[in-house]
């Protein structure tokens, strides 16, 4: 595996936001958040996110169209990653299976289907706002 470049200014700015984020965070919140420290433009952001995402260092949320800084310590080139996205907290939480992933990865084999993207995202309640709510 190639050594990774050191992350640029922008960069860790961006990585640092998501990090410390309670929720996800949309490019142009972040370029809001990020105004102060000399960020004007939302392709300075979307520069830095690409980076990070391709680092392995951020996710996209698909559904929300937001990022959030990676939570485990895994090799996103072999493994599937999936999200609970709690409606009413935002909280996000990353799940990773080697295994499930084996399985997915052999049924797409088995099928001759050729998969360009794949996207794993559960939406709802987390257990905490549903025991508030009871």
């Amino acid at each position: 595996m190639a050594a990774r470049k050191p992350l640029t200014k922008n960069q860790l700015e961006v990585l640092e936001k998501l990090e410390t984020a309670s929720a996800p965070l949309s490019a142009y919140m972040l370029l809001d958040q990020l105004r102060e420290r000399g960020f004007r433009a939302p392709l300075q952001v979307y520069r830095a996110l690409d980076v990070l995402v391709k680092e392995g260092l951020v996710h996209r949320l698909e559904s929300l169209n937001a990022f959030v800084a990676c939570a485990e310590p895994h090799d996103h080139s072999h493994s599937l990653t999936a999200f609970a996205i709690c409606d009413t907290c935002g909280q996000v939480t990353e799940f990773s299976d080697h295994d499930i992933s084996h399985q997915l990865e052999d049924w797409v084999r088995s099928t001759g289907f050729a998969p360009r993207k794949a996207v794993i995202e559960f939406r709802g309640i987390c257990a905490r706002c549903r025991a508030a709510a009871a």
